[in-house]
């Protein structure tokens, strides 16, 4: 009997650079698949963090507009205008100052760095260059 392992296949070089230019087309089309859906989900999240910001301003707008009227006639009884026009509209402004703050802080919590398309771009890169060395080293 014969024990001789068998030969591996020889393939040519264009063979070979054919078959990485393959590899090379679908990994960046993979890639670029994974960077849209993963910003995709980010921008979702801060789009969130900008309603807040929009929602704070127009509630300090709206509370401007119909508070100031309101309770400033009100005031007006025991002090003058003017006293009565600045109690509340530091007032409304602070409400407003809180949530504006609060949309901020998230947005400045929010990580955009597309985190998984890096590390998987690092392990092909790793992974490339390892066949790389191979396929020297077996020449």
């Amino acid at each position: 009997m014969n024990d001789v392992p068998p030969v591996p296949e020889e393939r040519s070089l264009g063979e070979l650079l054919g078959e990485l230019t393959s590899e090379i087309t679908t990994l960046v089309r993979q890639e670029a698949t994974l960077a849209k859906t993963e910003l995709g989900q980010k921008a979702a999240r801060v789009g969130k963090d900008v309603g807040f910001l929009a929602a704070g301003g127009a509630v300090a707008y709206a509370g401007l507009l119909a508070i100031i009227a309101s309770i400033i006639a009100m005031l007006a009884h025991v002090m003058p205008w003017w006293a009565a026009a600045l109690l509340v509209g530091v007032v409304v402004a602070s409400v407003g100052a809180f949530l504006v703050t609060r949309g901020l802080a998230a947005l400045k919590r929010e990580d955009l760095t597309p985190h998984a398309t890096l590390e998987s771009l690092a392990g092909e890169r790793r992974a490339s260059d390892g066949r790389t060395s191979n396929r020297r080293a077996a020449v």
